[in-house]
């Protein structure tokens, strides 16, 4: 029986005083905060990330709350024809790629427009007005600052089902690729760098992730909630989603949906596209977990790691499941200077796969055959892509057995992919979007459209060095046992040399002792049904995970203990974790 936790808490709270849900509940909450007041003319400001349903909250929240004045801040920004003209450098013309932008909500206000909603405001002698909207908080300060929130897959999901439209333009029938492309290279940055500006200022948080069913929180407790989570050991709320190469190993040992078709990635460690459950009593408020990263970046990532990467979370883990499934494309990812200078971004996506489960056939794509002629090689892909036809991947791709517990060390610009039948862990550096895929053996995607193919790109990115002998020596299972006690083992797995990230893997019958030595550690239960993580002073609750949970343990931690517990007690048991080399 899969005991997989697919909810996993925080419990700030044993009470909801200070936690509403509903919009009922939340006008009333909102309504006693006015009269707390007593002043004679009170704004109120709902600043909105984008992917927040304007409509559902006018309708349901900003008409109920019977304002004197509602100003939609959308309203006094630039047309949508002159945002996407202003920012067109960083969409391009591709329907994947653009470039990193740099902009803030207030590059795009209209200063007439400010200006005269300001004045209308100012003129505005008794009653409630409400402003709502992203970037609201620019029109004016207000008595109350309302903050919506929700993760960015689920803004993604809204995309891909037509939902919303990307902010300042009406897209919502696009292409759902060009969306998140817009979402990931401009209004994202633009949004987050706004909410970092806002966090002592709240009042009140509004979680929207939910159409219909928001839940409310005080500022100072939705603050508290962000404060314990990088105290203690804590996990991420995994999702899971279907692809065109999806497997059936997570739908049947974690117990999902039997009813989907496939599920091809889980992310389960992701703080950038993962939420948290904050628990307030009844209520449970779901927040990106990139806040947490935002709000505490040195209590979470340590001095080392912030001072490297700011406040990003650098590590990246999740599932890819091809069970029963097919091959992945065949891809290569660029090296860092190549992302710098042709996206903007701080650093690559190093990667490794961890084998999981596999079944005997299983294979991994890693690296091109010896003495192969890449001049040749690069036209046999160019006419795969121009005539639809076949690569010949067996005459230029190295296919190595795939077993499991096997750690694949993939450097960015080494040619890879995962083959069917096996359940890898992606052990990765967290810039996920610079994915180039030279071929994806002939197949639509689940949109019923071509898969993106990069071709430029990764040709440009291609280690031709990166040959059979140069894979089998320096990426394939590099173990090291590098430590022994009673009833354990340590070894070391990777990475590369050219990677930041180091891998330690333990197997323990007894307690191991685990140090943080002031970096954030990221870890999966690999073998075994359960384990419990441990303050040697009590300095948190004890902390309970299950096989195949992925759990994030903050610098602040310190020192750690883990042991096998419930079934697994008296069993060996295995763990992998991550950190960032300093």
């Amino acid at each position: 029986m899969a005991n997989f936790n697919m909810y996993p808490e925080i419990l700030v709270s044993n009470s909801n005083d200070h936690a509403w849900q509903d919009y009922g509940n939340i006008k009333n909450e909102l309504n006693r905060a006015i009269n707390r007041l007593g002043k004679q003319k009170t704004i109120v400001t709902i600043d909105c990330y984008p992917g927040v349903k304007m409509e559902e909250l006018k309708a349901n929240l900003v008409s109920v709350m019977e304002p004197a004045y509602a100003f939609f801040a959308d309203d006094l920004y630039y047309s949508s024809d002159k945002v996407t003209d202003m920012i067109k450098f960083h969409l391009t013309t591709d329907r994947v790629f653009g470039k990193m932008s740099l902009h803030n909500f207030g590059d795009f206000l209209d200063d007439e427009r400010l200006k005269e909603a300001r004045s209308a405001i100012n003129n505005i002698d008794s009653g409630l007005i409400i402003i709502y909207g992203s970037g609201a908080t620019l029109v004016c300060d207000p008595d109350i600052l309302i903050y919506a929130d929700l993760a960015r897959w689920e803004i993604q999901k809204r995309y891909s089902n037509n939902e919303i439209s990307n902010w300042r333009v009406d897209n919502r029938n696009e292409d759902a690729v060009r969306k998140i492309k817009r979402g990931y290279f401009f209004e994202w940055p633009v949004a987050d760098r706004h909410k970092r500006k806002l966090f002592e200022k709240i009042d009140y948080l509004l979680d929207t992730n939910c159409s219909n069913e928001p839940k409310l929180v005080e500022g100072a407790t939705y603050l508290a909630g962000l404060k314990q989570t990088v105290s203690q050991p804590f996990r991420v709320v995994p999702y899971f989603a279907p692809g065109v190469w999806g497997g059936q190993w997570m739908k049947e040992k974690l117990g999902l949906d039997p009813s989907v078709e496939n599920y091809a990635w889980s992310f389960n460690g992701v703080p950038e596209e993962n939420s948290l459950f904050l628990r307030y009593g009844d209520v449970k408020i779901e927040v990106p977990a990139i806040n947490a990263v935002f709000r505490h970046p040195v209590d979470l990532l340590g001095e080392k790691v912030y001072g490297r990467f700011g406040a990003e979370f650098p590590i990246r883990f999740n599932f890819l499941d091809t069970f029963g499934g097919g091959n992945l494309s065949l891809q290569v990812h660029p090296l860092v200077d190549y992302a710098q200078q042709t996206f903007g971004v701080h650093y690559t996506q190093d990667e490794s796969y961890y084998i999981v489960d596999a079944e005997d056939d299983a294979i991994v794509y890693l690296g091109v055959k010896d003495d192969i002629d890449s001049n040749e090689m690069i036209q046999d892909l160019k006419q795969s892509y121009d005539e639809g036809s076949k690569f010949d991947d067996q005459k230029y791709i190295n296919q190595f057995p795939a077993k499991k517990h096997d750690h694949f060390l993939i450097p960015a610009g080494t040619i890879h992919s995962q083959g069917k039948d096996s359940l890898v862990l992606e052990i990765s550096a967290t810039p996920n979007y610079f994915t180039f895929k030279l071929w994806d053996w002939g197949r639509l995607g689940m949109d019923g459209m071509p898969r993106p193919v990069h071709l430029e790109h990764g040709i440009n990115s291609i280690q031709w060095e990166r040959d059979e002998m140069w894979v089998s020596e320096n990426i394939i299972n590099c173990l090291e046992q590098i430590g022994e006690g009673d009833g354990w083992i340590e070894e070391k797995t990777g990475l590369h040399d050219r990677q930041f990230i180091e891998t330690r893997r333990h197997w323990f019958s007894r307690p191991v002792i685990h140090n943080t030595d002031g970096g954030v550690n990221v870890l999966n239960l690999i073998e075994g049904e359960e384990a419990i993580v441990e303050s040697p002073t009590n300095a948190f609750e004890p902390f309970v995970v299950h096989y195949a949970e992925t759990f994030i343990i903050p610098a602040m931690v310190g020192s750690y203990s883990i042991r096998p517990h419930g079934n697994s007690v008296g069993k060996e048991i295995g763990t992998i974790k991550a950190y960032v080399r300093t």
